[in-house]
């Protein structure tokens, strides 16, 4: 059954846009989709809205030991190392970071694995904040997003992932990553249009003062 575009509270969920999306896979690792600076661009407008509404965003950054003892079964199919702690690619994108004036409004939180739950304290933040309703963007849309999503499904969070402000390892994995997504919850698939409309609704009201006020 489609729910409400947005349930009680809503974070902002910025899943490791990092500067390996604009390398080639025999330097960081993992194989891109196309497009990242159109995401790039359609990710920074979601930010500012969601700034401007003063709510909770989370940014996640995937790293891992140079040592590799946190990759586990990571190494077991296609993708090859990435994500190494100083390695080129593994920084976050320079224009989507935590501001550090937020006043405990906006999060990095570094993970191991591909969903944000595990590991870290992801779940206790959300809680804390009272937060029910999940907005996700970045990448991999197969991977760290799709993975993401189901653990905050099964946790009944209501999640809602930018369809047109992630990308995938290929274009075919994006699109079956997004049907699943669509799959478990009817509704999930929106625009950048739409949740910057919905963030800009749920600003807080200007008090004009001056002349003629």
């Amino acid at each position: 059954m489609k729910q409400p575009m947005i349930v009680g509270k809503v974070a902002l969920v910025v899943v490791d846009i990092q500067q390996a999306g604009a390398m080639p896979a025999d330097v960081v690792g993992i194989e891109h989709m196309a497009g990242i600076e159109d995401r790039v661009a359609r990710a920074e407008r979601l930010v500012a809205a969601a700034r401007a509404a003063g709510l909770p965003i989370i940014f996640f950054q995937e790293v891992h030991r140079p040592s590799g003892i946190d990759f586990g079964r990571e190494l077991d199919g296609t993708e090859g190392r990435h994500c190494v702690a100083g390695a080129p690619g593994t920084d976050l994108w320079p224009t989507l970071v935590p501001d550090p004036a937020a006043d405990g409004r906006e999060f990095h939180i570094v993970k191991r694995r591909y969903s944000g739950f595990i590991g870290t304290e992801f779940e206790i933040v959300l809680r804390g904040l009272g937060v029910q309703t999940l907005v996700l963007i970045g990448g991999l849309t197969d991977v760290c997003v799709q993975y993401t999503f189901a653990d905050a499904h099964q946790r009944d969070f209501h999640v809602r992932v930018v369809e047109d402000c992630v990308g995938g390892s290929s274009l075919a994995r994006h699109e079956a990553a997004l049907d699943a997504m669509e799959y478990l919850q009817t509704g999930a698939r929106r625009t950048t249009e739409e949740i910057v409309a919905t963030f800009q609704s749920l600003a807080p009201a200007r008090t004009l003062t001056g002349v003629g006020a």
